[in-house]
């Protein structure tokens, strides 16, 4: 089936996921900039479109573009990963994916989340601004959960916990064997 893999990444970590599904599925991919320019019937020799974004503030990142286009696909097979920050035993990052789509859309879209990390040198100035006031806010807060002060140690610094393997179900969706 060819497939199609369109992705939003700021600091890479969504880039690296699309890039090793593309490689184990034989797909085209695209930045959402790129596919943003396509025109409808580019997409009709897809029979599989996945989109991936990183998360943001319980959104995944182009994720309307996807998902206004999606109704048109439902023909194909769709899938949407988000890339986040939080590892994937975090019950925060199911709470996200259920918001993510309607009941409807989870007729014909599948959600995946991979963890991916944070890269501050690769991160625009406001989201590095917003992230080091949330660390700040964190380790301020008198009465801070032992949650909460695991999170602000974590994101207090740059670190990388992706790993090719969270990519696993994702193919196997659309190879058909999930």
């Amino acid at each position: 089936m060819k497939t199609l893999v369109v992705y939003a990444s700021q600091t890479g970590f969504t880039k690296k996921y699309a890039e090793w599904i593309s490689t184990r599925l034989n797909a085209d991919v695209l930045t959402i900039q790129e596919a943003k320019k396509k025109k409808m019937d580019f997409y009709d020799k897809y029979g599989a479109i996945i989109y991936g974004g990183w998360g943001l503030a319980g959104s995944v990142v182009g994720s309307k573009w996807f998902l206004e286009k999606a109704t048109a696909w439902k023909d194909k097979k769709l899938t949407i990963f988000c890339v986040g920050a939080s590892p994937e035993e975090n019950p925060d990052v199911e709470v996200s994916l259920n918001k993510l789509l309607t009941d409807e859309q989870r007729t014909y879209i599948k959600g995946f989340y991979c963890q991916g990390g944070i890269d501050y040198s690769r991160m625009n100035m406001p989201s590095k601004l917003a992230m080091k006031a949330l660390v700040s806010a964190l380790s301020k807060k008198k009465d801070a959960s032992q949650k909460e002060k695991d999170m602000a140690e974590m994101i207090s610094h740059s670190y990388d916990i992706s790993d090719e393997k969270y990519i696993d179900p994702i193919v196997q969706y659309i190879e058909g064997s999930l």
